[in-house]
């Protein structure tokens, strides 16, 4: 398989976050990771740019009412650093949300340099 983008796990982050969840949310999740993986243009109702953020992405699952949401960035060209995820209940990203991964973010390239 010809992978478009290289994805990597940001410590442990997303585990905490992927453990809580259901095998069905689980089952949906690694779906949509393939998806980014592999297509060319990936439709924005599974990864979308985050407005107002220094870069950021959000990954975009729904299972059934359910809605989740994974915070990722770029760094190079090809290569997804995966931050934490939560599960969203209001039609707005939560600002604590958006501020958390900004800061594993900010952390990333700290620790990167």
């Amino acid at each position: 398989m010809n992978k478009k983008r290289e994805l990597y796990f940001y410590k442990n982050y997303f585990e905490e976050f992927y453990e809580t969840q259901t095998d069905k949310v689980k089952k949906k999740i690694i779906w949509t990771l393939k998806l980014i993986q592999e297509i060319d243009r990936i439709p924005e109702v599974y990864f979308k740019h985050l407005k107002n953020t220094s870069g950021l992405y959000e990954i975009r699952v729904q299972v059934g009412n359910n809605i989740f949401r994974i915070f990722c960035f770029f760094d190079l060209n090809n290569i997804v650093l995966i931050g934490h995820g939560f599960q969203k209940k209001t039609q707005k990203t939560p600002k604590q949300q958006i501020e958390k991964a900004e800061q594993i973010k900010k952390e990333y390239y700290d620790n990167k340099k």
